[in-house]
């Protein structure tokens, strides 16, 4: 049996330290009232005895006090309670050295690599992460109900970035960059006024985003599109200084070649600065900002031609790559693309086909970008096209004063997640109870995601001026209170949820594939989205519905849920749970058929959904690849895919890392063996923490490949 204490650890279980705890208790009162050894051992074996793979600490401490008080030993009972009492009071004046001081000594593994955008050795990072876990301690001891600390230490849900709660900061964001490139905006003290040209405003975009990105701990996505009246601006700009200087003695026809020249060399001196700025500049939680660029070629756009050359730049660009510090090109984790598919250019003969064949290259050979339908969305979401925040999830439309429809500017106040395999597996099979437990699981999410929103409410602008005061989100007063920003469904609170697959197989017995696990599976979600709408009626807030990748989640809930339940075949033994609503790696179904399953549940998911297949190394058949985009358009609303992208910092290889006979990764050209110098990319659960090779010993990750 394996005790879980306070702080989240793992040990055995061990009955001397409850006869020690007792035998302390025991000194302090009478012998008539002491308890016997008898009792002491009966007391031990009752705890050893309880079937559980795993138990909380505090559930052992109870046991004690009800044998106690079975045994009639009331005064040794209150002792023992002082006692437990005066130890809690000893663990609160202290209880993140070890985690904090292992993080300092490079031993605590697990919250060195529980981020994989952050390098948890350098000082900037540390910072954030000693920070962090001071913020998680008072969070779960003094922040949080007890009931919702235990509920996550549990696995019955996940009370997201618990290590940022402490703060008065919220999730992610779509950054306003319309209303502050057009009305400036303060950094730092600073006026920055409106940019006089397309490279200026990049350079602005990129220092707005380093300023975002550092008062909030979720994304921030960015439109592209209002780039493109600063590149008009700069063509104009260039139009007027060469009539000027040479006006009669040129021809209007070479003045117009030599702005053409001149504004292609801004544009990609512009998008250079956007994609090595985002990438070099650290915000202050010691990463580089984890930033979406949304690319739509908006034909309703009075800038739609410079947009569109705008997004052209991007995407070579992002083919290109960046070079290490071994000079050898590499795809950037940021900005992440998502490129949107419209009536122009979903390769039906569109005007703009030729950046969606480019989109297309660019996937194949660096992952990104996504693709949003236009067509879907705009069937999802009341006409309305818009991005996703940073962290992939959805705002709910919104309607201003004016009646027009508000996304930019708005964002999410934090997440919770629900472990629905878990709730499977206590009902085993039983509907009635299964309903029943969901219901009251659910009840809890919506009490941990009240405890977000009243973290937030009362805040003042002043705790972020460049969100509040200056643009990015609002323009309140200094001293003002957001309230107003966190009501009426402006915001948004996302319930997220993992394991539809799961929680399917274990209360039908079928994956949710089949006609009987689908209609299973279709009637939890609306469960889960009336939960929402119920939330919402209720309290006028903006709850949605979150199923998007949940990243090393997917494995936490698997973990804890082996630990306390043991292996069960096809859930626990397979070490993740499937995220959201996404077919399980191992059913055999392809590419088009799961993207086309996939797309029911999307609008279901309002509040964020994602759907990805994984498909074989494909640079030199983009025909193929094009044809799945075409499907994209017509049947799901936003989607992925991933092409093994395997790459060696060695000699750059650009291929497939090979796993050669003796288990050992090895790239085939330079036949270079250490991992740390490979990207090796295996996504198809859409686990997006560690590579395979951290988690277990060769021969076991040969075998998780091959069907991972």
């Amino acid at each position: 049996m394996k005790v879980i204490k306070r702080d989240g650890r793992s040990v055995d279980f061990d009955k001397n330290k409850i006869i020690i705890a007792i035998q302390k208790a025991n000194n302090e009162v009478t012998k008539p009232n002491r308890a016997t050894k008898e009792q002491i051992n009966e007391i031990v074996e009752y705890v050893a005895s309880q079937d559980r793979k795993r138990i909380l600490v505090e559930d052992i401490q109870d046991i004690i006090e009800m044998k106690l008080m079975d045994y009639k030993k009331f005064e040794l009972a209150k002792k023992y309670i002082v006692y437990r009492y005066t130890r809690t009071l000893v663990r609160q004046q202290n209880t993140t050295d070890e985690s904090i001081l292992g993080l300092i000594k490079h031993s605590n593994k697990e919250l060195m690599d529980e981020n994989s955008n952050k390098n948890a050795i350098i000082a900037s990072t540390q910072r954030d992460l000693i920070a962090g876990e001071v913020s998680k301690d008072l969070t779960k001891r003094m922040l949080l109900p007890e009931k919702i600390s235990k509920a996550h230490e549990e696995g019955i849900l996940h009370f997201h970035d618990a290590d940022y709660f402490l703060q008065p900061i919220f999730n992610c964001c779509l950054i306003n960059i319309k209303d502050m490139f057009e009305n400036g905006t303060v950094m730092n003290g600073k006026l920055i006024e409106s940019p006089k040209s397309f490279q200026v405003a990049c350079t602005v975009m990129t220092q707005i985003i380093a300023c975002v990105a550092s008062s909030q701990y979720g994304g921030q996505s960015i439109n592209i599109k209002h780039l493109g009246k600063y590149l008009a601006i700069s063509r104009e700009k260039f139009r007027k200084e060469l009539h000027r200087e040479f006006d009669g003695k040129m021809s209007d026809e070479l003045i117009e070649e030599v702005v053409k020249q001149r504004l292609k060399t801004e544009l990609a001196a512009g998008v250079q600065t956007i994609q090595y700025q985002i990438n070099t500049l650290m915000t202050t939680n010691g990463q580089s900002p984890f930033v979406t660029l949304f690319l739509h070629i908006d034909e309703d756009d009075e800038y739609v031609e410079e947009t569109a050359a705008i997004v052209e730049e991007i995407l070579n660009q992002r083919i290109q790559g960046i070079k290490n510090e071994k000079g050898v090109y590499i795809t950037p984790a940021f900005p992440k693309l998502i490129y949107v598919l419209d009536e122009n250019n979903n390769l039906t003969g569109g005007k703009y086909d030729y950046i969606t064949h480019l989109a297309v290259k660019c996937s194949a050979k660096r992952m990104y970008p996504d693709y949003i339908s236009a067509k879907q969305m705009r069937a999802n979401y009341n006409g309305n096209v818009f991005s996703p925040m940073g962290c992939r999830s959805f705002l709910s439309p919104w309607v201003d004063e004016n009646g027009n429809y508000k996304f930019e500017g708005r964002f999410n106040q934090g997440v919770v997640s629900i472990n629905l395999p878990q709730i499977g597996i206590l009902a085993a099979g039983d509907e009635e109870k299964f309903w029943k437990l969901l219901s009251e699981r659910l009840e809890l999410c919506h009490e941990a995601l009240m405890c977000r929103h009243h973290a937030l409410l009362g805040v003042t602008s002043d705790v972020s001026p460049i969100h509040w005061q200056y643009g990015a989100i609002a323009r309140l007063k200094p001293g003002e209170k957001i309230d107003k920003l966190l009501k009426d469904g402006y915001s948004t609170l996302s319930l997220g949820y993992i394991g539809i697959y799961e929680v399917t197989k274990l209360m039908t017995g079928e994956p949710h594939t089949s006609p009987k696990g689908q209609a299973f599976a279709l009637k939890v979600m609306k469960r889960l989205r009336n939960a929402c709408e119920t939330w919402k009626e209720e309290s006028g807030l903006g709850f949605g519905l979150y199923g998007t990748p949940a990243e090393s989640l997917c494995y936490r809930f698997a973990r804890i849920d082996k630990e306390k339940f043991g292996d069960i075949k096809d859930i626990t033994d397979k070490g993740y749970y499937t995220n959201s609503y996404h077919v399980d790696v191992r059913e055999h179904i392809d590419a088009f058929s799961k993207l086309k399953f996939e797309s029911q549940f999307q609008p279901i998911s309002s509040g964020g959904a994602i759907s990805y297949v994984e498909i074989p190394n494909m640079r030199n058949n983009l025909a193929a690849l094009e044809e799945l985009v075409k499907f994209i358009y017509d049947n799901i609303q936003y989607a992925e895919f991933n092409t093994k992208s395997d790459y060696c910092h060695v000699c750059g290889y650009d291929g497939e890392i090979i796993i050669n006979d003796d288990n050992e990764w090895e790239c085939p050209q330079c036949h270079n063996k250490d991992r740390k110098k490979m990207n090796v990319t295996r996504r198809t659960c859409g686990y997006l923490g560690e590579n395979f090779w951290n988690v277990g010993k060769t021969k076991e990750i040969k075998s998780r490949v091959t069907h991972l």
